[in-house]
């Protein structure tokens, strides 16, 4: 049975996703749907069965509406965006590949700003990455990494790290694209993200933790990694979109594991996979540099959500990582 909309505050506006059918994007649209906004979302093809998830979703029979556009294609862009309140852009390659990342990342991002500008929506809310913000070996180990901090290009080519160097030519091409044309643009930064999927399709943060259970993966690697939970993510989108104070960059992070507790909570659930229980001795310097540089991290996490809370007035739940990664694995 729908659900009534009518009351609800955000009924009667539009707004326009990018790559709709992908992880972060599929549960953006969910929680639109679920508030009441009618929702255009691109897809390179609407009939295509990966893109069946979206239209099963609670609401979008009456108010979804799946656009063929690619973001390469300005016109089929500036077509599914007319007429739209703001827009969540999330379409992005995750891939090393940089004859893949590069033209999607900057030209794909570039358009979406003209269109968007073109149309007059309030606001773009752009999913970065933290990809963007840390990559650099030049800075001090004592610097706290958060929104005021860039990954170095020159890094990220050198280490032919081209999802970090795509991402950051793309955040920085959709700053300067906003302020030339008066768009007023929000960027979230997630760290891994992981949790249930609603797409048919494997993405990039299963394959972070498949390697685990494959057996490719012989042993893990002595560091830490930050993780957030996908809904969290959807939920951090709409707060930036919906908060009119809200404005530049969001690191949006809930927990710090290291590699050793991942493994250990994956071994809870899955016993019978060959995880690893032995981790890759790095060289001394680099796991100093890393530890030193993560446990600022990790010191800043909760006042990383103060500050997103104290910045717009934000809220966002943290999830449990152990329920994150069984609801992630439940996928298969």
């Amino acid at each position: 049975m729908p659900v009534d909309t009518s009351s609800l505050p955000c009924q009667g506006q539009t707004v326009c996703v990018t790559g709709a059918g992908g992880f972060i994007a599929s549960w953006i649209v969910k929680l639109l749907l679920e508030k009441g906004y009618s929702v255009k979302g691109t897809v390179r093809n609407p009939a295509d069965p990966k893109n069946s998830h979206l239209r099963e979703l609670e609401g979008a029979q009456e108010r979804l509406t799946l656009c063929k556009a690619d973001i390469l294609d300005y016109e089929s862009l500036k077509e599914a965006i007319q007429g739209c309140d703001g827009v969540f852009h999330t379409a992005c390659p995750v891939t090393d590949d940089p004859d893949k990342v590069m033209e999607p990342a900057v030209n794909g991002t570039k358009n979406v700003i003209m269109a968007a500008a073109e149309a007059k929506v309030r606001r773009v809310v752009f999913t970065s990455s933290i990809g963007t913000v840390y990559m650099d070996p030049n800075r001090s180990p004592d610097v706290v990494v958060d929104e005021s901090c860039w990954s170095d290009l020159e890094y990220c080519k050198n280490t032919k790290n081209w999802y970090c160097y795509g991402k950051t030519v793309a955040e920085q091409v959709a700053w300067d694209v906003a302020k030339k044309k008066g768009v007023d643009l929000v960027v979230v930064n997630p760290v891994v993200v992981l949790g249930p999927l609603l797409q048919p399709t494997v993405n990039a943060s299963i394959l972070h933790i498949l390697k685990y259970l494959t057996g490719s993966a012989k042993t893990y690697a002595n560091a830490v990694q930050a993780y957030v939970h996908v809904r969290d993510v959807a939920v951090a989108h709409i707060l930036v979109f919906e908060t009119p104070s809200a404005s530049g960059r969001y690191i949006c992070f809930e927990k710090m594991l290291h590699r050793g507790e991942v493994v250990e909570i994956l071994a809870k659930f899955f016993p019978e996979y060959p995880i690893p229980t032995n981790f890759l001795i790095l060289h001394p310097s680099f796991y100093h540099q890393t530890r030193t540089h993560n446990t600022h991290i990790k010191t800043t996490c909760l006042s990383i959500f103060h500050h997103f809370h104290a910045k717009a007035k934000l809220s966002v739940s943290p999830g449990l990582v152990a329920s994150l990664l069984h609801g992630l694995l439940n996928f298969f």
